[in-house]
């Protein structure tokens, strides 16, 4: 039986399709305004008997409202990023919109703070997409039926707060959720023999690195750039201009190298060191990390969080250093070929990757946290990589450049798993996943029931007929 199938047996309807329905979050920009309860009702056609269809307010969820035409709004919204609508209601697409706006009220209730800097720089980003994808601003502001660019922007600054509200209010519900291994092992236990999950077939991969030098003169260069964008910043100039224009970092260069970050965020040790180390509206001193060297500006300190922006610089790598690095590689691999030394061995001795080479190069699997890669689920680059070596084999040298930074690479499959059915002490941390995955949706399903009782809410017309997973008309 499919994993799918699997999962949702053990999940009630209720919650099962609330979370079907979260599924298409990313795609939609939540295209309604919020409206305050004074706003003044439209009509407009339809085409079915020619009759005026009023455009109203149909729901109301403590503070924010839900228009009619917001349900055509998202059904357009999903269909411009490729999505089918025609199984989803509009019954089920209100109930979607409605689960938003009580996440949304609710974290401006327990105060989730969400700073104008931040939506500013996810603006940034929506409207570098949707321009290139339509080919200009005016146009981008026309598609959104708006008389000018500052009325457009005001707008979505909004929808992209309500929406940036939803989702913090979502994770911090999920990130509360904790599971023990007994309750993962009961999970196991329930699942009937017949219907154990299928896993499909995985690898383990290793590696290693061997990064060409760059020469003291060469890092000089770039700390003494780094230095003088700390100067002129110091004497007036924008971090955040800088950034745009000068930063290697593709993540966050189009957003003036902004993020947000607290202890847990999964950035390398050394940037968070002096991350954490810097005062509010301070500029850190040049430091090198395995991406390069960067200059970091705190903008904000809340509590346990960090909002700052950050310049990456790359020195360059000279010819000779690349040839230095090839003339390395192949003498391991040749090392490798002839049993002189594992491939393991190898790796601990001689890779230039401090992440992988005390695991012997073993890659983790950044989605599951363990060493086993699922074909079907593998980055497209790395299965190019393994998809023809034979388990021990070891590949050609192979050239990287990534950000800027060039760096050789050996790579082997150091064991195969054929597709099999679910076993709970080889597959321990898939079922926890699964395991993990339902007491999250039963959670949200059971914060759904206590926050609806404690908020106002009201359906209007004939949607109080719809069958709302949730209780919205509180029967």
């Amino acid at each position: 039986m499919p994993l799918k199938t699997v999962q949702m047996r053990f999940i009630n309807n209720k919650i099962a399709l609330s979370f079907f329905l979260l599924v298409f979050s990313s795609a939609i920009t939540n295209a309604q305004e919020i409206i305050k309860d004074s706003a003044v009702v439209a009509t407009k056609k339809i085409q079915s008997n020619q009759k005026q269809k009023i455009d109203g307010v149909i729901a109301t969820i403590g503070d924010y409202i839900i228009l009619d035409s917001d349900i055509d709004k998202s059904y357009l919204e999903l269909s411009s990023q490729g999505n089918s609508v025609k199984d989803i209601t509009r019954c089920q697409m209100l109930g979607k919109l409605m689960e938003d706006k009580l996440y949304a009220h609710q974290a401006v209730q327990d105060s989730v703070k969400v700073t104008d800097s931040e939506i500013k720089g996810m603006m940034d980003d929506r409207l570098n997409y949707m321009t290139e994808q339509l080919g200009s601003l005016e146009k981008v502001v026309k598609y959104y039926k708006k008389n000018n660019e500052e009325e457009f922007r005001t707008y979505f600054f909004d929808i992209l707060k309500e929406q940036k509200l939803t989702s913090e209010m979502q994770k911090k519900i999920v990130d509360e959720v904790e599971i023990t291994p007994e309750e993962v092992r009961n999970f196991f236990k329930k699942i009937p023999t017949a219907e154990l999950p299928l896993f499909g077939a995985e690898m383990e991969v290793a590696q290693i690195i061997v990064t060409p030098k760059v020469s003291d003169a060469d890092k000089q260069l770039v700390i003494d750039k780094l230095n003088g964008f700390k100067k002129e910043c110091q004497d007036g100039a924008s971090f955040a201009t800088k950034a745009v224009l000068y930063s290697q970092d593709p993540g966050s260069s189009t957003n003036g190298g902004y993020y947000k970050m607290n202890r847990r965020t999964p950035f390398v040790k050394e940037f968070k060191d002096v991350a954490f180390s810097l005062a509010e509206g301070e500029i850190s001193a040049p430091f090198e990390t395995s991406f390069g060297f960067h200059i970091i500006y705190v903008e904000k300190i809340k509590g346990q969080e960090v909002e700052l922006r950050h310049i990456l610089l790359t020195p360059s790598v000279t010819e000779a250093s690349m040839k230095e690095a090839k003339e390395k590689i192949e003498l391991i691999r040749k090392k490798i070929e002839s049993k002189e030394v594992t491939f393991a061995e190898a790796a601990r001795s001689m890779s230039d990757e401090k992440e992988t080479k005390v695991n012997g190069g073993a890659l983790i699997n950044p989605k599951t946290q363990d060493t086993r890669f699922e074909l079907t689920k593998m980055d497209p680059s790395l299965y190019s990589q393994v998809s023809n070596l034979k388990e021990g084999e070891v590949s050609l040298p192979l050239l990287e450049d990534e950000q800027g930074k060039k760096k050789y690479k050996l790579i082997t499959v150091t064991n195969r798993i054929d597709e099999h059915t679910a076993d709970y002490a080889k597959d321990y941390i898939k079922i926890k996943e699964l395991a993990l995955k339902e007491k999250q949706i039963k959670t949200i399903g059971k914060w759904f029931d206590e926050k609806i009782k404690g908020t106002y809410v009201k359906v209007i017309g004939e949607y109080r007929d719809c069958a709302f997973t949730n209780n919205w008309l509180k029967k």
